[in-house]
């Protein structure tokens, strides 16, 4: 966890397998914990071209919204992950978080809050695999702006909602040093 750290100089020259990163991903799906055991977590994995096409779109979609004389610091930003060589994309399966919403009303405002908490475990979780691998790791947020061109071109259910994009590959240069805020001023404890 100490040295988890935001890479946004990625490299697409691997020393790492597709498998190796298959089974992290697989892995971190199939053990990270989720509210009333409902699996509503969903991962794509893309590598290689099918990663490149995804900052593709985003880039696309980018260039629709943002004036061109301010693209240059987005199309830097966009392309420096598009130059890695994979991305996790993250989504809450919406149906199944309904369904139990639906099955415990008790909880229904409860479920939605849950399925982003799960998500988030999963996604840390994955992170530290893929660090612990070697790998340079961010986290990005273009959603909703690319969820429509993501699930046609990739052919995804409809009640699955984008949450997170994570570009992954070989760190090329090392994060600038991070500050943290004093351990006494984000948490309290009490007793012995």
């Amino acid at each position: 966890m100490k040295g988890r750290r935001s890479f946004y100089m990625i490299g697409d020259k691997m020393n790492v397998s597709d498998k190796e990163v298959q089974d992290i991903v697989g892995n971190a799906v199939t053990l990270v914990p989720s509210p009333f055991n409902c699996q509503s977590q969903r991962v794509v994995l893309l590598l290689g071209k099918e990663h490149k096409e995804l900052w593709d779109i985003v880039m696309r979609t980018l260039k629709k919204i943002v004036p061109a004389d301010k693209f240059a610091p987005t199309e830097a930003k966009v392309n420096s992950f598009k130059a890695g060589y994979g991305s996790v994309l993250y989504f809450d399966d919406t149906a199944t978080t309904h369904s139990l919403m639906e099955q415990f009303p008790s909880f229904k405002d409860n479920f939605p809050v849950w399925a982003q908490q799960a998500n988030g475990m999963l996604q840390y979780a994955v992170w530290m695999g893929l660090e612990n691998a070697g790998l340079g790791v961010s986290l990005q947020h273009y959603n909703p702006l690319i969820d429509a061109e993501v699930k046609k071109r990739w052919n995804l259910p409809e009640s699955w909602m984008l949450i997170a994009e994570m570009p992954f590959g070989t760190p090329t240069a090392q994060p600038q040093p991070k500050t943290s805020m004093p351990v006494t001023e984000r948490m309290k404890v009490f007793g012995k």
